[in-house]
């Protein structure tokens, strides 16, 4: 298969019964001229089924880049080998060649909507068709946006093949990653015009995951946070934007368009569902923590501040996510003490992007952009570190300088977003300090007599079916 060009049919995507209630959950219908609401419903919610696949993967694999966590898999030894010295087998999805495969098959899902939704028939008013078939492809240029993003995320090499929505024999052009976050962009953006040109209600229900975003209107709160992420990580210092003022203006001016409120719960947000009911899919990630093999990386703990007034309690984001296990489990020299407890039950949620990364994204848009207002990122800092930590303030203050800033900033990040999707490996990388992140073995291991000294890789690379369709 070459995931990038193959023309795949909806038939593929398994769909969640329970959560959905679709008529036919694993085999929906190839999507047609003439689609009928029904059909509809399915390809739509298809496309992030399809995009869940490999969503828990992606949690487990950043956090193990970025040393977040290890999984410790006496079964496996790919997790304390592959992931942290390599060499990266492009050939393997599951390892050194994974987020890529899956996120083109769903953006191929997506286009598979996109190509014939224009002759729906989902309302008998021709007005009302409209609006509703502008609301799907809203929907589906999000999705796309996000898949693209997921991909993005794990892949630095400046060779991102976005003009997919052809099958083969042609092949898209591989573009470099300031091209395709702009892609990216274009996208959401283009969902923004779609969903301001909807109606009052999508002509099929998003599902739990979207619980407060289940309207074109709301929908779009959503799709402008990802607008916001996308701008910043193109706006990033160390590539692609090269430190891009006017990204963090925009990426500000997307933050005011979203659902960042500050006074709202910071679990605000969107998430992909998990289920144990008939046809659907449990969290993998819910693990009991006197068993578990995935496990916490000490330093977490280790670089935990204390709260505020306590000498004892460690900031409440480490210890709503992290637990102490009976006993020290250890394999090829490493080892942990600490579990997680992010995803305690196998219908625990995965977050998408939640109010808290809003409120922490906006404080670095208000710190780097063409006019700052450092005040107000030293706010949003504080926001977090105080309701989320419940640390003392920052001391970070208007006349502090960018390094010192980013310092605290990164902190937050990676106790606001521990264990959600490879965080604090993409933030290291992009504000490049991938050199501090810890090699707990500089020389190798001797009980395993590996001689290879860990890494910290930059990026994953081109999965090799992408990279055999092109010789």
């Amino acid at each position: 298969m070459k995931p990038a060009m193959v023309g795949l049919t909806l038939a593929t995507a398994l769909v969640l019964a329970c959560d959905f209630n679709l008529t036919d959950p694993n085999s929906p219908s190839p999507l047609g001229p003439n689609a009928t609401v029904d059909q509809v419903r399915s390809a739509a919610v298809g496309t992030l089924v399809a995009l869940r696949v490999d969503f828990p993967r992606w949690v487990l694999n950043g956090a193990i880049l970025g040393r977040e966590g290890y999984r410790l898999d006496t079964a496996d030894p790919r997790f304390t080998t592959e992931l942290l010295h390599g060499p990266l087998d492009p050939s393997n999805d599951a390892f050194g060649g994974g987020q890529w495969a899956t996120q083109f098959r769903t953006i191929k899902s997506g286009y598979g909507i996109l190509n014939v939704i224009g002759s729906a028939k989902l309302d008998t008013n021709a007005a009302k068709n409209t609006a509703a078939i502008n609301s799907v492809r809203g929907y589906v240029h999000t999705i796309q946006a996000l898949a693209f993003l997921m991909v993005l995320n794990s892949h630095t090499e400046d060779s991102i093949p976005i003009d997919v929505n052809h099958s083969l024999p042609s092949l898209a052009p591989l573009v470099t990653n300031d091209s395709a976050y702009r892609h990216v962009i274009s996208l959401l953006d283009s969902a923004r015009t779609e969903l301001q040109a909807a109606g009052t209600a999508f002509p099929f229900d998003p599902g739990p995951s979207f619980a407060d975003f289940n309207t074109p209107a709301t929908f779009l709160k959503f799709n402008r946070g990802l607008a916001a992420r996308a701008w910043a990580y193109r706006a990033s210092p160390f590539k692609p934007g090269a430190n891009c003022a006017a990204c963090w203006d925009s990426a500000a001016a997307a933050l005011g368009a979203s659902f960042l409120a500050p006074a709202a719960s910071l679990d605000l947000g969107a998430y992909i569902s998990f289920g144990t009911g008939n046809q659907d899919t449990p969290n993998p990630l819910a693990q009991a923590p006197g068993s578990a093999i995935n496990l916490v990386h000490p330093f977490i703990k280790d670089s935990a501040e204390f709260q505020s007034g306590s000498t004892t309690l460690r900031d409440r984001r480490f210890l709503a996510r992290v637990t102490a296990r009976p006993d020290t489990f250890s394999l090829a020299c490493l080892s942990s003490a600490l579990s997680w407890i992010h995803y305690p039950t196998p219908i625990s949620s995965i977050p998408i992007i939640r109010n808290e990364e809003l409120i922490l994204l906006d404080a670095e848009a208000q710190w780097f952009k063409a006019v700052p207002n450092k005040l107000q990122a030293v706010a949003d800092l504080n926001t977090i570190r105080q309701t989320s930590g419940g640390l003392v303030p920052t001391t970070v203050t208007a006349a502090s300088t960018d390094s010192v800033f980013i310092n605290d900033l990164l902190k937050q990040r990676l106790y606001s977003l521990l264990y959600e999707g490879g965080h604090r490996w993409i933030d290291m990388r992009r504000y490049g300090r991938l050199s501090q992140v810890k090699r707990d073995r500089p020389t190798g291991c001797a009980a395993t007599k590996d001689t290879v000294s860990d890494k910290v890789f930059s990026t994953l690379p081109i999965n090799s079916f992408e990279v055999q369709a092109r010789q």
